[in-house]
């Protein structure tokens, strides 16, 4: 069997890692991972014939050279090499979480450390078991600060990635109504949420916190913490200028009268506590003024996330990463409040929600119904067993039934909200807006 301290020493010598083999990396280790549909040992030798130079197995079977490298758990063998790594590093760590807004606000905290830091931040959203792994292997002795993601679907995730990544600092963007059927309800998000903020307390530094959020100020109780919010008593205090179209926000250092106005590529007011946790941990990590300033404008969203984007005669909120009872509400509250004559609705069904989906879903078209679009379109069955309580709007089984009736009938002179999530696949919406998102 290989040890981790022996994997570690060819992992400094060749320390680039892949975990597929349609994307070979020449000159990397292959790690052979399993899943329920898939067993990369099969493919152990073929990633070495395209460029590995080490392949990581459990399988005896498949150990046919001294390039295969026997492990007890390719998984664990991954993760545990992940927190060796860190260990070895001083590179301060800030883990985040939350229901929404993390990888937004995770790409807005990197925007503005970098300003003064060589910083490294999770990519994408490789925030799970296998991700956070991967993004620690990426940290190099060059990086002086890391931003890495973690996301829990179940009790016991997030401090299974702290338990890996040893984060310094912790950030919880918020809690919500989200995984609900994987973590025992509600009160399984708080626990599973905050299991960041019991290992910032037993292992790391301290806290960066929403002043304005009751439930996180709570659970932060007895913590050293660093805060943000339009309360006064927060460190960092924010006041939200203008909500029309991309958000302009003032901050001040509570101790400071001095006020700067940061005017971002963000749209919505639910984006407001993102930004303030940005400029809250750059004011932390010691930026001026002017480079949190620049940092926060200098980021522009992409990937389907709180995109502004113009199609014709449309204007389209193209939020089409992820959807959730607390943030399809929130984007349904901000827009409600643009002003337009024609305003359409679309919105993609909210997965794993469990024994609550329907009740989830029928407060969504309450609401929707309440702000009275001129139109509005749900896919997904969990919108579509509702139909004949909800008359009067548009139901689907899927994005590509709505895409064809799109098609036959465009949609013109109107502010659009797109919302759902990855499963939903809205941005292929794209097709019939011709725009590129």
């Amino acid at each position: 069997m290989t040890s981790i301290s022996e994997l570690y020493q060819l992992f400094l010598q060749h320390p680039v890692v892949c975990t597929d083999t349609r994307n070979i990396i020449p000159g990397s280790i292959f790690f052979a991972l399993k899943g329920e549909n898939f067993n990369a040992n099969n493919f152990a030798a073929e990633a070495l014939e395209k460029g590995c130079l080490y392949a990581v197995i459990d399988e005896t079977q498949f150990a046919k050279g001294e390039k295969f490298l026997l492990v007890d758990d390719v998984l664990k063998a991954l993760q545990n090499l992940a927190a060796y790594h860190r260990k070895q590093l001083n590179t301060p760590v800030i883990g985040i979480t939350g229901t929404n807004g993390k990888t937004t606000t995770k790409e807005l905290i990197n925007s503005v450390l970098k300003e003064k830091y060589k910083c490294f931040a999770t990519k994408g959203n490789l925030n799970n078991h296998i991700g956070v792994p991967l993004s620690l292997l990426s940290l190099t002795k060059e990086h002086e600060v890391a931003v890495i993601e973690m996301g829990a679907s179940k009790p016991g995730d997030i401090e299974e990635l702290c338990n890996i990544a040893f984060p310094d600092y912790g950030i919880i963007t918020n809690i919500g109504r989200a995984h609900l059927e994987g973590m025992g309800g509600v009160e399984g998000v708080l626990k599973t949420k905050t299991e960041l903020f019991r290992h910032i307390k037993s292992n790391g530094k301290l806290l960066f916190v929403n002043a304005d959020d009751d439930l996180l100020i709570k659970h932060a109780g007895g913590f050293e913490q660093f805060t943000y919010g339009k309360s006064p008593s927060a460190d960092v205090i924010g006041k939200l200028v203008s909500s029309e179209g991309e958000l302009v926000v003032n901050w001040k250092i509570k101790t400071n009268l001095l006020e700067t106005t940061v005017a971002t590529h963000l749209p919505g007011s639910y984006n407001f506590p993102n930004i303030m946790a940005a400029i809250c941990i750059g004011t932390y990590f010691g930026l001026s003024a002017d480079q949190i300033k620049k940092g926060v404008e200098s980021y522009t969203p992409t990937n389907n996330r709180s995109q502004i984007v113009k199609s014709g005669s449309n204007t389209i909120l193209m939020d089409a990463y992820n959807a959730n009872p607390s943030s399809v509400e929130a984007a349904l509250e901000n827009f409600g409040k643009i002003k337009a004559d024609n305003k359409i609705v679309i919105l993609g069904e909210m997965l794993e929600l469990g024994e609550t989906s329907p009740h989830e879903h029928a407060h969504i078209l309450q609401l929707v119904e309440k702000m009275k679009p001129t139109k509005a379109f749900f896919t997904g069955n969990n919108y579509m067993t509702l139909r004949e309580k909800f008359p009067g709007h548009f139901y689907f089984k899927d994005v590509l039934e709505l895409l064809e009736f799109l098609k036959k009938n465009p949609i013109q002179n109107s502010q659009i909200l797109i919302k759902g999530s990855r499963g939903n696949k809205l941005e292929k919406l794209s097709e019939v807006f011709t725009v590129t998102v």
